[in-house]
């Protein structure tokens, strides 16, 4: 096995992969970022086929380039994926994509990283994957009847994957709720999940044009709810716990496109779905908004407390070298949205910077030496 070594390591080329690899360049260090996927952006386009980001484009683009098109529209996931490949490609970014990582262990000062046949050695490593990398499933959701059709968010698509008859989506954060409106058009949907509240507005009005989301996006969610303040721990805490507010969809659209509301999913009775009420659902089919699984079991480092990562912002000051990015919360609630990845990333960068100050500068892309 060949062993490549670079400076920087950066694993994930999804907005805080991208935004890293923009702001190491910025600061004069070289970096290597390895994406699982065949191409950027493809895990945006891998997601049902209408969804559109809950925030509009004037909060979507990442450092050094805006999001094309008007402000207050909403991107599709297409439009995010060409947005991602053109950021790459705009800033001459060093990604190899089609590279699946396996595990990443210690290597004296810096660290060992596996990739299939592939190694590469690296002085730091950026894990940029975020912490929803596995869809979450509930053990009950084996003894549901198999006669049900069943689908995690991450692989539904559009109605026309369900069979007729009632829909039971489980979970009601904004996911939830927005491909619960999608399917009133064809099913009967009910949606099961506790009220995670939202916004006191329409985040496409007028309003919210002229003052109240940039109040709420950049004030409260970017500046406010942070780890920094008393609310923003409380708020952290929340969040982790049922999720964040509805941005997008209002109780009110649930309402009018029909979704009967119901408490939370607790178990199965005879195959069939049972809600916190004692409710048994007669449901042909059940999407499971569930959100995902951390899955970081392939980190051979001592940094996990259970499945989460241990860090201050982004660093992990007890493996010197080590950082994440595109965490859930990594410092603000803005950090799980697109204008949360830059600031985030910039961190990581300048503290990857003031670790390296010892290593040469070397301009442009570094060509990768075999060892």
């Amino acid at each position: 096995m060949s062993t490549n070594h670079v400076e920087t390591l950066i694993i994930g080329a999804g907005q805080a992969g991208l935004a890293t690899g923009y702001h190491l360049r910025k600061l004069g260090r070289s970096c290597l970022i390895l994406d699982e996927h065949d191409e950027v952006g493809e895990v945006w386009r891998r997601r049902w086929d209408s969804l559109r980001l809950f925030t509009p484009a004037r909060y979507d683009g990442l450092p050094g380039m805006a999001f094309p098109g008007p402000g207050f529209a909403f991107p599709t996931k297409d439009q995010m994926a060409d947005y991602l490949q053109a950021y790459a490609e705009r800033f001459q970014l060093d990604v190899q994509t089609g590279v699946r990582v396996d595990a990443l262990s210690r290597n004296g000062d810096g660290f060992l990283v596996d990739a299939g046949a592939r190694q590469f050695a690296a002085d730091n490593v950026v894990v940029a994957m975020g912490n929803q990398q596995r869809p979450k499933l509930p053990a009950y959701a084996a003894e549901l009847h198999p006669g049900i059709t069943q689908l995690h968010s991450i692989a539904y698509r559009n109605p026309g994957q369900l069979q007729p008859g009632t829909v039971l989506v489980v979970g009601a954060g904004n996911s939830g709720a927005e491909i619960g409106i999608e399917l009133a058009r064809t099913h009967e949907v009910v949606l099961a999940g506790r009220d995670t509240g939202h916004l006191p507005f329409r985040i496409a009005g007028l309003p919210s044009r002229l003052l109240l989301s940039r109040i709420v996006l950049r004030l409260v969610f970017h500046r406010l709810l942070t780890v920094a303040t008393p609310i923003g721990r409380k708020a952290r805490a929340a969040a982790r716990a049922g999720g964040g507010p509805l941005i997008r969809t209002r109780p009110s659209e649930l309402a009018a496109a029909e979704v009967i509301r119901a408490p939370k999913m607790t178990g199965v009775q005879d195959g069939l779905p049972v809600l916190a009420d004692g409710q048994v659902i007669a449901a042909d089919n059940v999407v499971w908004c569930t959100g995902y699984e951390p899955g970081f079991s392939w980190v051979n480092l001592p940094v996990l407390d259970g499945d989460e990562p241990r860090h201050e912002r982004g660093v992990v000051p007890e493996v010197p070298g080590l950082y994440f990015t595109g965490l859930h919360f990594q410092y603000a609630f803005s950090s799980g949205m697109v204008q949360g990845a830059g600031r985030d990333a910039e961190r990581v960068a300048k503290a990857i910077a003031a670790r390296s100050v010892t290593v040469p500068v070397h301009q442009g892309r570094v060509p990768l030496t075999s060892t």
